[in-house]
């Protein structure tokens, strides 16, 4: 992910597998496009909640992006409604099926959508995109990035992604809040229904 050795050397050491998705790989399988996204898989390998946003939600959109600083009121509903998402996982882990927060398959589903053709080719433009940069052709890769981009605009993780390998921290600098105020109305993160 370009850590330079003094960064690796400071990361935690985890007593779980980690995966470090650096392709995307299970964010183009699970259709994810926002980081935090949760995709609950029961015992069975069934998908008993298709991807969601794992309880986060607009609040950060408030923050004062000069002090980092947020609203008393926006950071307290923030954790509720991160505590809430966590609560429910906890029910459906200790309960299974019967957790009215355990989706069936028929309601999985539903919630389900395949990748459309656009979707598609902006994978594939992302993809092309890390491999360029990955040989050094930093601006061919950014027009595959933007290609990707625009054919996926809902797709944050490409917009950060390519934000990030042209300028650390860039993904999250003005640039980045600057597309995020762009949103208007729409959400950033999609609300999660429990």
């Amino acid at each position: 992910m370009g850590w330079s050795a003094e960064l690796a050397s400071h990361a935690a050491v985890p007593t779980y597998p980690c995966l470090i998705d650096e392709k995307h790989l299970v964010a183009e399988l699970y259709n994810m496009v926002n980081v935090p996204s949760a995709v609950w898989i029961n015992e069975e390998g069934r998908i008993v909640r298709p991807t969601e946003s794992a309880g986060a939600t607009d609040g950060f959109r408030k923050m004062n992006v000069e002090t980092f600083q947020m609203p008393a009121d926006v950071a307290l509903e923030g954790i509720k409604k991160r505590q809430q998402y966590v609560d429910a996982l906890r029910d459906w882990v200790q309960n299974g099926d019967a957790s009215p927060y355990a989706l069936s398959a028929e309601e999985a589903g539903a919630r389900v959508q395949g990748p459309t053709e656009s979707q598609a080719q902006a994978a594939a433009h992302f993809r092309l995109g890390q491999y360029l940069f990955d040989q050094g052709h930093t601006e061919d890769a950014q027009k595959a990035f933007a290609e990707a981009r625009r054919l996926r605009p809902e797709s944050w993780n490409y917009i950060r992604q390519s934000l990030e390998l042209e300028e650390v921290g860039k993904a999250s600098g003005p640039e980045f809040f600057a597309q995020v105020q762009a949103l208007g109305d729409k959400s950033y993160y999609p609300p999660v229904r429990l």
